[in-house]
């Protein structure tokens, strides 16, 4: 927990943002369910074309959808952490037998980084690989995306409208391209819904030469395939 937070929670009265119990940010009930849960292969019903293997922590619901939002739209920052060592438990299935990774996060524009205050996406990133790097593997961030073209607010749209409004919305930064090259490399995002954001962010790589292994999220919509597809 963040300095800001303990004392929010001390001063002001915190509450557990996972089931809102008085105390701390997260209390350890809605801490376990995060991260203990069970990674699954996350492919959504239907699969966008591109989409590489992704892979999820938890479904996206109770706790995690509740975590998730209060970090990313109420600047929760304890959060981090604890989002972090989900994300790497995904990141850990993508993986396979594999130790070593180069973690990509799906960005968001500059604006709507400036009008949240910070970057919940990158700041569970950074959890997560220090999580994994604990735990014996090489594990480095690229910030190799960038937003090119502002696609318009997704809510409401069916997953043939969510590509065709994402098309063109990413592009991988030259500096990154020979970097990456034959490098294994994972997209990771908060949550997967149609999936039609992290097959653009795929695309966006894979033109510029660089293979992606596979996407790692938090926590999937139950609009998937069954687990074992």
């Amino acid at each position: 927990m963040s300095v800001r937070d303990a004392f929010v929670d001390l001063v002001l009265g915190g509450s557990c943002a996972g089931c809102d119990r008085p105390g701390i940010s997260l209390c350890s009930a809605c801490r376990a369910d995060l991260i203990t849960a069970t990674p699954f292969r996350a492919w959504p019903d239907p699969i966008p074309a591109g989409l590489r293997p992704p892979t999820a922590t938890t479904p996206y619901s109770d706790v995690a959808r509740r975590l998730i939002l209060a970090h990313k739209e109420h600047a929760r920052y304890a959060l981090a952490k604890p989002l972090g060592q989900a994300l790497a438990r995904a990141v850990v299935l993508a993986l396979g037998t594999g130790r070593a990774v180069w973690l990509c996060p799906v960005p968001s524009s500059r604006s709507t980084v400036r009008l949240r205050g910070h970057d919940p996406l990158r700041r569970m990133t950074v959890a997560a690989a220090r999580t994994l790097r604990g735990q014996g593997y090489d594990v480095r961030l690229a910030d190799a995306l960038t937003v090119v073209r502002r696609p318009a607010d997704q809510a409401g749209l069916s997953a043939g409208e969510r590509a065709v409004n994402l098309a063109g919305a990413f592009a991988t930064s030259s500096r990154w391209a020979e970097r990456l090259t034959d490098q294994p490399v994972l997209l990771v995002d908060d949550v997967l819904t149609t999936g039609s954001t992290l097959a653009e962010a795929c695309r966006a790589m894979e033109t510029a030469g660089i293979g992606v292994l596979g996407c790692a999220v938090v926590a999937a919509t139950r609009r998937r395939l069954p687990v074992g597809s």
